[in-house]
Parts: structure tokens; sequence; C-alpha cells
């Protein structure tokens, strides 16, 4: 089972750009899990004939949402968090900005695992979103995860907006204490795996130079000035099945590229 996810920072875009079906073509994910799709699903011209569609756009147009595609059908499939669930964290900003809205999470749960993709609500450059995140979103969001774990196994995956080493971000002593790289958000990813899931990729590669986003200035892919902030993160309990975890840098189209895992059957 080959899961991938990619932030297109706008699925027209990529469309444009033919550079999604190349990729769908290349990869054939069985799974994969978009951010900042940017769009709903009426705006846009797309077939992948063989794959089950899923969207959850935000309210505010051309902003966030999420997608996900996948060859088997879920057993059930839910937007954002579950309304019970919900009411117990409060998802807006001092500016009312709500990221509940924003359609940041799908849920598709299948035979014997749940997949999970995310949109992490960026802190903003003025770390404005700081507080939403560290105080609500994080915790909700690793609530979440544990919740579903009580069924059966969980796969999340997405844009985190978080590199959570020194390693996960070229630069990291100018970017100490900035958006992406506080004290808070790297706790709210460690988080994550103090709760026992697992970071795969780290699983296989160890090091720096391993990234996922980068700058649209200063030529900054071509030099590989980036940071990891996508991932795809597992149960503890799947940890044997993860045969491998993959950065995609090659795969162009957004200022992010894929990640994906394969699980044994």
């Amino acid at each position: 089972m080959k899961i991938y996810s990619w932030n297109v920072n706008g699925i027209r875009a990529v469309l444009k750009k033919n550079r999604f079906a190349p990729f769908i073509e290349a990869h054939e994910p069985d799974v994969l899990c978009l951010q900042e799709t940017k769009a709903e699903r009426g705006q846009i011209e797309i077939e992948l004939p063989g794959y089950h569609e899923y969207w959850n756009s935000a309210v505010k147009k051309g902003y966030s949402g999420t997608a996900i595609f996948s060859k088997e059908k879920p057993i059930s499939v839910v937007n954002g968090f579950p309304g019970d669930f919900a009411k117990r964290y409060s998802f807006a900003d001092e500016l009312l900005r709500d990221s509940a809205t924003e359609g940041r999470v799908i849920t598709a749960e299948f035979a014997s695992l749940y997949v999970v993709t995310v949109y992490t609500p960026n802190a903003k450059d003025d770390l404005s979103r700081l507080a939403l995140r560290h105080d609500h979103w994080d915790p909700a969001f690793l609530a979440y995860c544990r919740q579903l774990e009580k069924n059966k196994p969980v796969v999340f995956c997405g844009d985190l907006n978080v590199a959570h080493t020194e390693l996960d971000l070229a630069n990291p002593k100018s970017n100490r204490g900035k958006k992406g790289f506080t004290v808070e958000e790297r706790k709210g990813f460690q988080n994550l795996l103090d709760a026992g899931f697992i970071d795969t990729f780290r699983l296989f590669t160890q090091g720096n130079g391993h990234y996922t986003w980068w700058s649209p200035f200063a030529n900054s892919r071509a030099r590989n000035v980036g940071w990891r902030i996508d991932y795809v993160l597992v149960s503890q309990g799947m940890r044997q099945a993860v045969q491998s975890a993959r950065i995609h840098a090659d795969v162009l189209g957004s200022d992010h590229c894929p990640v994906s895992i394969a699980l044994r059957a």
C-alpha cells in the first residue's frame, strides 16, 4: 500500500503546469493526500479513473483545503474534527479567523487503518497564530489521532508547518524563533512522537539536506536551501509494516514536494 502526501499549493496551478497527471502515472499511489488545494471540486477539470475522491474545501474561496484520492473505497470519510470532539477546543485565533472552517483535516477509514491528512495552520510571520497552534490545534490533533488509535492504527500525513529539529532545515540558527521553528511548534511535534507516533522518514534516513519545501526566492530549491515540514507518521504498532519512506524532491509543480511511505499488505 503506497500512501503519498503532497501540498500542491493550488491544485489548479499544478494542473495548469501539467504536473499532476504525470506524477500519478509515474508513482501510482494507492492513497494520495493533498493539502492546500485552494479549490472546490467543481472549479477544476480533473479525471482520475480508478480513484475515489474526497474534498474538504475551506469556506474562504481559494484558500487552504485538503483532498484524498483512494483506489480502495474507504469504509467512511469524515471532514474536519467530529463535532462532539471539536467542542472541547477553540480553533479561532485572536482575529477570530476560525481554522475549523479552513478544510484542514480529512479522515478516511479502511479495514485495517485510518488515513488522516492534515494541513496544520501556519503560525504566520508575526506569530499571530502561534497561540492557536500551541494551545488548541496541536493538542486537538494529537488527541484526535489517539482517539482514532483506540479502534485501529493511524497513518497521518501532510504539511505540519514545522521543522522538528535543526536537521530539518538548511538554516536553523537564522530561523530559530521564527514561524515553523519556534519552541512551541517544535514541542507540538515532539508531543506526537512522545505519544508513540513514528516519523517514518527517520526510520530510514538520518542527517540533514532532506527537505520538502523551498522558498520561491533566491533560487532556493536549486540550491536545496529548504525545510522538511511535510511528514508521514504512523502508530507505533505499524513500525514493522513500513517498508520505505521517501521524499520525492524531483516532483515539481509546487513549492512543496510529495512524501510517501510503502506499507506491507
